[in-house]
């Protein structure tokens, strides 16, 4: 079967997890951890919060409207994402994929940013004033416009084939990700620059929950709305 020319994708930032209800609890001065296990706990660990439970239940209500009964479902390998799809489709098989994966910050995962600049100075002019460009310092850190860039557009490469193999033909895709992924797979799907996403992300990110759709016209994206919950 030829992939389709035309297919929906839902892309959705996982429901509220801990790590977004207890910042603080997260972000001690001096962090507790070092860089390698705060950066598992970050990925295997944190799970959702009752509210995220909430949220996930109005997911459940509100996708099959959006995408039909049986779109393909893909999630970052983090737990929060994985957790949101099992709430939110339940029954639908999903597969995780490292590209969905949120910005991996290296030894600076869970730091603040008093002991991120008292500790790496060399980066600090970046993450202040160039964020998209700044390389969290240690193993595996990546920029927003170097390593998750690529990898949101590897995902975006592989998306006529997931909607012409997903169940019954249905022609949807849905991406449970991550705020900064979400912003590398905006600047793809949107043609606009990664600056003007950071800077409408200082002001508000995608909520927890939220639900941003596009439609794929003969190779070409085009923004459809979305929805968020009301919880």
């Amino acid at each position: 079967m030829a992939p389709r020319t035309e297919l929906t994708l839902a892309l959705i930032r996982h429901a509220e997890s801990t790590e977004n209800a207890m910042k603080p609890t997260f972000y001690n001065d001096p962090r507790p951890w070092t860089g390698t296990a705060a950066h598992a706990l970050s990925r295997d660990l944190v799970g959702l919060t009752p509210r995220g439970f909430e949220q996930c239940l109005w997911l459940r209500r509100t996708l099959p409207e959006l995408l039909g009964p049986a779109p393909a479902v893909r999630t970052s390998l983090y737990r929060r994402a994985r957790d949101t799809a099992a709430a939110a489709l339940p029954g639908l098989p999903s597969e995780a994929t490292a590209a969905l994966n949120e910005q991996h910050y290296g030894d600076a995962t869970y730091m603040t940013k008093r002991e991120l600049f008292a500790t790496y100075p060399e980066g600090a002019e970046d993450r202040r004033l160039r964020k998209h460009l700044w390389v969290p310092p240690g193993n595996g850190g990546e920029s927003l416009a170097g390593g998750v860039l690529r990898r949101a557009g590897a995902f975006i490469a592989t998306l006529p084939t997931l909607a012409s193999t997903a169940a019954a033909g249905a022609g949807a895709v849905v991406a449970v990700t991550h705020h900064t992924a979400i912003l590398a797979l905006r600047t793809l799907l949107e043609g606009r620059p990664v600056t003007d996403l950071v800077d409408e992300a200082r002001r508000r990110k995608t909520p927890n929950a939220a639900v941003l759709l596009y439609r794929l016209r003969d190779g070409r994206f085009e923004p459809t709305g979305g929805a968020e919950p009301d919880c």
